[in-house]
C-alpha cells in the first residue's frame, strides 16, 4: 500500500512571487536575487496515493511551468498522455481556474467542483476548448473518488464571491458553494487544503482537528499590509482572506490544532517569504511552515 503524497507545485496567492509589476520591499529582494527569498508560482497542490495517478487541487496560470518543473506530473505511456486524472477546483478565482488552458490538448481528465463554481468556468466561452474533459458536479458534504483510491469531500469556508463577480457590495464571510475547501482521505490518512479563508467556524476547526496535514489560507500576515505597503486599498478581510497575525488571526484561531500546519496561498507582500524575517520566525516559533514550491508532504 502507497502513502499520501501531496507536492506543492504552487505556494504563492495571485500574481505570484514575485509579482510581474511589483516593487514592494519583499518583490525588491526576489528581483534583486536575495537568497533569503525564493521565486513562487500560484498556488495549486498535486496529490497521489499510489505514486501513478495524480489529482491537482486548482490550476493556476502556472500550471504549465509547474508541471515542467515536477517530474511526477510528466507525461508518460502513449505518445499523448498524461499522469493527471483529475483537477478538484475550490473556487472559481482566476488564480484556480486559468490553468485549466494548459490542459486542452485532448489529454481526459475530471473536473471535480461546486455547481457554482462549474457555472462560472462555462459561463466563460474559452473553457470550451476543453474538450476532453468530464464537469461533475459536486455539492459540500458529498463524498467522491478520485484516481488511485483517493476518497475527497468538499466543505463550505468562510469567503466571498471570486472578484469578477462580486458586485459592489459583496458578502464577505458568508459560507457558500462559492468557497469551499479539500479534505483528502487515502490509506489512513488525511489532508486538508484552504488557500482561501475569511474565518475559522467551531464546525470548521472541529475538521481541521481530524487532519493529519492542514495547508490553510496565509496570504496576508497583517489585515493592512497591502494598504501600508501601498500595493492595494482592501484590507485582507475585505479579499476573503483572514490575516496570519493579530486579534482573530489564524496563529490564534488554531492554535490548538496538533496537524502538521503549512501556510499556502502567500501574497507578494507578506514577509513570512522572507527567511530569517522576524514573522517567518513567529510562526516558526508557533509550530507553522511556510509552504514553498517543490515541497514534498508524504502522510
Amino acid at each position: 500500500m502507497g502513502r499520501l503524497t501531496a507536492i506543492v507545485i504552487g505556494s504563492a496567492a495571485g500574481g505570484a512571487f514575485p509579482q510581474w509589476n511589483c516593487r514592494c520591499p519583499v518583490c525588491q529582494l526576489a528581483w534583486a536575487g536575495d537568497p533569503r527569498v525564493r521565486p513562487r508560482t500560484q498556488a495549486s497542490l498535486a496529490l497521489s496515493a499510489d505514486g501513478e495517478n495524480w489529482t491537482l487541487l486548482n490550476a493556476s496560470p502556472d500550471l504549465g511551468a509547474q508541471i515542467r518543473a515536477t517530474r511526477a506530473l510528466h507525461p508518460r505511456g502513449e505518445i499523448r498522455g498524461s499522469p493527471i486524472g483529475a483537477v478538484v477546483l475550490t473556487g472559481g478565482e482566476i488564480d484556480q481556474i486559468a490553468g485549466l488552458l494548459h490542459l486542452r490538448e485532448s489529454a481526459p481528465f475530471a473536473l471535480y467542483a461546486t455547481a457554482a463554481t462549474h457555472a462560472a468556468v462555462a459561463s466563460n466561452a474559452m473553457y470550451a476548448a476543453l474538450n476532453a474533459v468530464t464537469r461533475r458536479a459536486v455539492g459540500p458534504g458529498e463524498k467522491f473518488s478520485l484516481p488511485g483510491g483517493i476518497e475527497a469531500e468538499l466543505f463550505t469556508v468562510p469567503g466571498k464571491l471570486p472578484l469578477y463577480l462580486e458586485g459592489e457590495n459583496p458578502e464577505i464571510g458568508a459560507e457558500s458553494a462559492a468557497n469551499v475547501g479539500v479534505e483528502i482521505s487515502a490509506n489512513g490518512a488525511r489532508l486538508i487544503f484552504i488557500p482561501g479563508a475569511a474565518a475559522v467556524t467551531n464546525a470548521l476547526m472541529t475538521r481541521l482537528s481530524r487532519a493529519d496535514a492542514v495547508l490553510f489560507d496565509g496570504t496576508l500576515f497583517t489585515d493592512d499590509e497591502m494598504i501600508r505597503s501601498k500595493t492595494g486599498a482592501k484590507t485582507g478581510r475585505r479579499m476573503g482572506h483572514m490575516p496570519i497575525d493579530g486579534d482573530g488571526g489564524t496563529l490564534n484561531a488554531l492554535a490548538g490544532l496538533h496537524a502538521r500546519r503549512i501556510f499556502v496561498h502567500i501574497n507578494n507582500t507578506n514577509p513570512i517569504l522572507i527567511d530569517g524575517s522576524p514573522e517567518r520566525k513567529r510562526v516558526n516559533d508557533k509550530g507553522w511552515e511556510v509552504a514553498e514550491d517543490g515541497m514534498e508532504i508524504v502522510l
